[in-house]
């Protein structure tokens, strides 16, 4: 029995679908989630996963394999360094995909395909009400501390204006 052992062709030609799913796991791995159809993000997802697998061994060989799908330089080394680290401990199911609904023009259905796990990004989310002073950054606790300085002014002496014509007749 074949069961399970075929692929979604996405009604495209080989080269085409190639190279939209190498530039959907590009964006995914970029940006850490995407918006899609559903049928494009489960095909994503296959292709997707199996790299991480593949970059959770840091050896030129992977990279090299790695590299005839990513052809960013910059996402490779961020899948490398960055991504493959987090689920180093983690044996599969590096994405999730969340239901968004369907598409208002042709009722395809669409998701989000995100990564699990997300890469430090430093939040600058402030809690309202109690415990609010706990949140403050650096920045706000040093306009705290500084008083506010007004602006001196500067009183300049006023300048006689002579006529024209008086100038004139002391020049002759």
């Amino acid at each position: 029995m074949r069961h399970k052992f075929g692929f979604n062709r996405l009604d495209r030609k080989q080269s085409h679908r190639k190279a939209m799913l190498r530039n959907m796991v590009i964006s995914l791995f970029k940006y850490e989630r995407i918006e899609t159809t559903k049928a494009k993000a489960l095909e994503v997802r296959k292709a997707a996963e199996k790299l991480i697998t593949r970059a959770k061994s840091d050896s030129v060989h992977d990279r090299r394999i790695v590299a005839k799908d990513i052809n960013d330089k910059a996402v490779l080394n961020k899948l490398f360094t960055e991504i493959s680290p987090m689920f180093s401990k983690r044996k599969g199911g590096y994405t999730r995909i969340l239901k968004l609904g369907f598409r208002q023009g042709d009722a395809a259905e669409m998701v989000i395909l995100e990564l699990v796990e997300k890469t430090a990004v430093p939040e600058k989310t402030t809690k309202k009400g109690k415990g609010a002073e706990d949140t403050a950054t650096a920045e706000d606790t040093t306009e705290k501390e500084t008083p506010e300085k007004t602006p001196e002014v500067i009183e300049t002496p006023e300048i006689e204006e002579t006529p024209a014509e008086d100038t004139a007749e002391k020049t002759d």
